[in-house]
């Protein structure tokens, strides 16, 4: 297994950090201290697309109907990961979680708790082997069945557009009519501050994440039918409440395999 580096910040361990989890280490808490002080801003931003993932989860099972999850780049777990949000409302659930990070591994124990009707799985692979993942993914679940694809915060980490949308299309293409894909990634064009936040952290020779213009993050979702509001900062997607939430640059969306 590949030993966990502990002198180099990494960007799961940092996000872990701003969503006030523990799996981290002092590499890590400086430099998610050294963004913050440039970008405060940036833990509303991890606490919104966390957020958003629940909302989207909550309603592919319980407008949508889906019971199945493949969630390719996971992270480190903290609350209300896949598995508990959609176990919560059809404790059947069945969720695959994919990551390649040996302290995302280590703790993979915590991703495979599950209710008794349902079923949870992890499979240590990249983003870069779709097909792989398929093939594993299909050993928990069954993919002539509906299924959802989880891609949180995690196509901006590949640096080539076109290999990032292609990596999605073959993902896609694995999964049956009434499929769901659900993204969000971090966006140019709302925050200027998060912008030059994010350009300088990628000049520090910590892994890269891409922001990236709208219209790119919706050509993710090509041939399939978004669901209502379409694609949108992420707070703006079917909130919770009578707040009125603001725009931050973290856009995500669902759409529906026809």
């Amino acid at each position: 297994m590949t030993e966990i580096d502990t002198s180099v910040p990494h960007s799961a361990r940092i996000w872990n950090y701003w969503l006030g989890g523990k799996d981290n280490y002092p590499v890590d808490e400086e430099a998610g201290d050294a963004y913050t002080a440039v970008f405060p801003g940036i833990v509303t931003i991890a606490r919104s697309s966390r957020a958003f993932l629940g909302r989207s989860i909550r309603y592919l099972v319980e407008e949508a109907g889906v019971r199945q999850f493949l969630d390719v780049g996971t992270g480190l777990p903290t609350v209300d990961n896949t598995h508990e949000v959609a176990q919560r409302s059809a404790p059947e659930s069945k969720i695959v979680y994919v990551d390649n990070d040996p302290l995302v591994l280590a703790h993979a124990r915590a991703l495979l708790t599950s209710t008794a009707e349902g079923v949870t799985a992890y499979e240590d692979l990249t983003l870069y082997e779709p097909e792989k993942i398929l093939h594993a993914a299909s050993r928990t679940l069954d993919l002539t069945r509906p299924t959802a694809l989880i891609l949180s915060g995690i196509l901006g980490h590949v640096t080539d557009y076109d290999l990032a949308r292609d990596l999605v299309r073959r993902l896609m293409a694995g999964l049956p009519s009434g499929s769901y894909l659900c993204v969000n990634d971090g966006s140019r064009g709302t925050d200027p501050d998060y912008e030059q936040a994010q350009d300088a952290y990628n000049e520090t020779g910590a892994v890269p994440y891409f922001l990236r213009p709208v219209d790119m993050i919706e050509a993710f979702f090509e041939g399939l039918e978004l669901v209502e509001p379409g694609v949108v900062p992420v707070p703006l997607w079917r909130p919770d409440g009578d707040s009125a939430p603001a725009p931050i640059g973290q856009h995500g969306g669902v759409g529906r395999k026809p």
